[in-house]
């Protein structure tokens, strides 16, 4: 049955769904890179697409912005509509010099300013972790591509607009990467309602010196990545 959110009806999901956040993005990924592709939900205009790639039915839908957003469709994706595996496609800023535009990052683990995981374990910390098997099959399909990957943890926060992010120093002191907004939710929701999640992320800006790619950049450098997720979900 549909969701408050998705339209979609019973089958109309794969078992693996990639997640973008922008539903344009979602579009993008089904019209490139899915075989027989046709839109499954609109609602909100979230979009979402269902194909096959090399023979493999796989889905993909956007996520919106922050941790609610990612939180609401990742968990009616696997209640309602029986995703397994979820896999976030999106964009980062760096935080360590040595993380350059244009990297990929694989997101083994998210640390947070949110509360949403500490809700969930009744006060104390989670580890939002990934799923171990798909980062292995990521950082595998990055070698056989030629294409290294960073594989490390990243930082999610509530906020996009704020004050001077004094902390990005100790972010990275302890050693990691980069900052987005929705990782720590998705591992949350996919270790809440036993599915299994990656994060794969590409960097688009560095938030110490302030460098950022070019639209142009950033489509090559976003497909690369799309690629490397076609090659986790089609293993499953």
């Amino acid at each position: 049955m549909p969701t408050p959110h998705i339209s979609a009806a019973p089958g109309d999901f794969a078992d693996v769904v990639l997640m973008p956040g922008d539903p344009l993005r979602a579009r993008y990924i089904a019209q490139r890179f899915l075989q027989d592709a046709r839109e499954v939900t609109s609602v909100r205009n979230m979009l979402g697409f269902t194909g096959t790639n090399r023979g493999r039915k796989i889905s993909v839908m956007g996520h919106g912005m922050g941790i609610p957003s990612i939180s609401i469709y990742a968990t009616e994706l696997i209640q309602q509509y029986g995703a397994r595996v979820l896999i976030r496609v999106g964009s980062c800023g760096a935080l360590r010099p040595d993380v350059k535009l244009r990297d990929v990052i694989v997101a083994l683990a998210a640390g947070t300013d949110s509360n949403v995981n500490r809700m969930r374990l009744q006060g104390f910390d989670f580890p939002a972790v990934a799923d171990f098997s798909l980062a292995r099959l990521a950082v595998e399909a990055a070698e056989r591509r030629g294409k290294p990957v960073r594989t490390g943890s990243v930082f999610t926060s509530d906020l996009f607009y704020g004050p001077p992010h004094q902390t990005y120093e100790v972010h990275e002191r302890m050693g990691m990467l980069a900052v987005e907004m929705e990782v720590a939710g998705l591992y949350g929701v996919a270790a809440e309602f036993g599915a299994r999640a990656l994060a794969l992320l590409t960097v688009s800006d560095h938030l110490r010196t302030h460098e950022a790619l070019s639209p142009e950049a950033r489509q090559t450098s976003f497909d690369e990545m799309i690629e490397l997720a076609l090659d986790v979900a089609v293993a499953q």
